[in-house]
């Protein structure tokens, strides 16, 4: 085959090629279009009014134009009406006066960002992120942020499958520190120094101070508490990932694998003071950091299959064990309880 002929061929596939794609990228859109405009409506109220009390902040799922958005709901009606914020975020979390936001840019290159916000939504500071967001938390007394991000690897399967940077990072400036480089990790008093162990996952107490995370290594993971002062971890038990402290401080809300096959887990709650750990009714696998919606119940997100993208919605469950799960907030993810 001469050079001419295979240029031409090559010139055929190039064109069959783009528009190809041209083809499919005006199909998803116009399918785009078409969810959107057979989307019921979703009741929008006013932010100034719905901050003013009590309330619940999470990643709108809705389809829409608001998809994506930061939504706010009053904590007494969580299915009413939402106000909506300028930020559109992948993973959310808020106290009073502050939020984080963790976001994809799509572009040539897909970037991370993660910002802190400040009550009006107004960017406060910029933090470092190098990979795709995963969890958040600030601390309650607003001095600390932590971020998760898959840097590679992204089986979520198995420990040590998969990479995670997880950073603490002074709120008023400074350097973020590694979970990962910069805390010694203790199992059964020993180090643990294996190439292969990840940190996740943090949930700080009100000292300032203290704080509880995921570890794992091998094919084990461990609930850990960590001290900010002597850049300590220490394992507290075993098959415990996500936690999530309650808000009088006395317990901890986590997935757990408890025998499940792989990438299920359930969701538990440890009580610190006696080390005993209740399974919760809801019997669905649950992949989130878990959120206290009070002393006495918590919310985690769920996806869901049907209409449009990722839909998710929030589910509550009671803390104790007892009672089942239930639907609190439809078209959402990554809530925040603000009080």
């Amino acid at each position: 085959m001469s050079l001419r002929v295979k240029l031409s061929v090559f010139g055929v596939v190039l064109v069959a090629s783009a528009t190809g794609t041209a083809a499919f990228v005006v199909h998803t859109r116009q399918e785009r279009e078409r969810q959107v405009a057979a989307a019921p409506s979703v009741p929008v109220t006013d932010l100034t009014l719905v901050s003013q009390q009590a309330r619940i902040i999470f990643r709108s799922t809705a389809i829409g134009d608001d998809y994506g958005r930061v939504a706010v709901v009053p904590l007494d009606d969580p299915d009413g009406a939402r106000a909506f914020t300028p930020a559109r975020c992948d993973r959310v979390y808020s106290r009073q006066g502050e939020a984080v936001c963790l976001y994809s840019k799509a572009g040539f290159v897909t970037t991370y960002r993660a910002e802190v916000l400040d009550g009006s939504w107004a960017v406060r500071r910029d933090l470092p992120l190098s990979g795709v967001p995963s969890r958040t938390r600030l601390s309650p007394g607003g001095d600390w942020v932590a971020t998760t991000t898959f840097v590679a690897g992204h089986a979520y399967t198995s420990p040590g499958e998969f990479s995670t940077e997880t950073l603490v990072t002074p709120l008023a400036g400074g350097d973020s520190l590694n979970l990962e480089d910069d805390f010694t990790l203790l199992i059964d008093g020993k180090r643990n120094n294996s190439q292969d162990r990840n940190l996740w996952g943090v949930t700080f107490t009100g000292d300032g101070d203290q704080f509880y995370a995921t570890a794992a290594s091998g094919d084990k993971t461990w609930l850990v508490r960590g001290s900010l002062k002597t850049r300590e971890l220490v394992a507290l038990r075993e098959d415990a990932e996500c936690p999530s402290l309650s808000p009088d401080g006395t317990r901890i809300a986590f997935k757990t694998r408890n025998g499940q096959a792989e990438g299920q887990w359930l969701i538990a709650v440890y009580d610190l003071a006696t080390g005993r750990s209740t399974l919760l009714a809801e019997k669905r696998s649950v992949d989130d950091q878990i959120e206290w919606l009070d002393d006495d119940r918590v919310l985690y997100g769920m996806p869901r299959s049907g209409n449009g993208p990722s839909a998710s919605d929030v589910w509550t469950v009671p803390a104790d064990g007892s009672g089942s799960a239930a639907l609190f907030i439809p078209d959402a993810w990554s809530p925040a309880v603000v009080r």
